[in-house]
């Protein structure tokens, strides 16, 4: 829905007006918060796939590198190979006139926008970890008999999901506001963070049952 939504802006408002539309509600607060915000996704993910290699299923904690991983070397490929301009960069070629709305203490980029690598952290960490959280619940709910709690885990899972994705969608809109990149940078993010997880959660599917799939690292137990 959100690709959708900004793939229909992109084809509907001029690359620049869509931009300055979406950044231009700068306050000081919200200054503080993105600024900050958006600087998750260059650690918690590394710190997530750690935390599950070590403490988790071996598998799972493979799944999820292989997933932030695959999802950074393909932005990082397509960033290098169209090397487009930054906001700064570009408003300044195409409308010198405009001063874009900036955040004190945040490091302007110039180039390589497109895609958005921030974005493209925050939908992959947010896509396979609710894949991990729906299938560590359900695992969960099989063991109960109580139809009670099993719908309970259910909606927590819904719950938890959608305060995944929201979290990501903050993370990609902190780009824009912060004029790090565009909203085509973003919703290519958005894209590979949800394409590139899909891809390895299918290649490691059949690996489940495998031993060294559930084995658990640091409490030496087999699942």
């Amino acid at each position: 829905m959100l690709i959708a939504a900004l793939g229909l802006a992109l084809l509907c408002i001029p690359k620049g007006e869509l931009h300055l539309i979406l950044c231009d509600h700068h306050t000081p607060a919200r200054d503080l918060f993105f600024k900050y915000y958006t600087q998750i996704a260059e650690y918690l993910p590394y710190i997530i796939c750690a935390m599950i290699l070590l403490w988790g299923r071996t598998g799972d904690g493979l799944l999820a590198t292989a997933c932030i991983a695959g999802s950074d070397l393909t932005t990082q490929l397509l960033k290098h190979a169209v090397n487009a301009p930054r906001p700064i960069t570009w408003f300044a070629s195409n409308m010198p006139d405009v001063q874009l709305p900036l955040v004190e203490g945040v490091r302007m980029n110039h180039w390589f926008s497109f895609p958005s690598g921030h974005t493209t952290a925050f939908f992959s960490l947010a896509f396979i970890a609710s894949i991990l959280l729906t299938g560590w619940l359900a695992a969960s709910s099989n063991e109960q008999s109580n139809s009670g709690s099993r719908t309970c885990k259910r909606l927590y899972s819904v719950a938890v999901q959608v305060l995944l994705f929201t979290a990501a969608a903050l993370g990609g809109y902190s780009r824009i506001y912060l004029s790090q990149h565009f909203a085509a940078d973003v919703c290519a993010g958005i894209g590979i963070g949800l394409v590139i997880p899909c891809i390895m959660y299918l290649l490691f599917a059949p690996a489940k049952e495998k031993k060294w799939y559930n084995y658990r690292l640091l409490s030496k137990k087999m699942r």
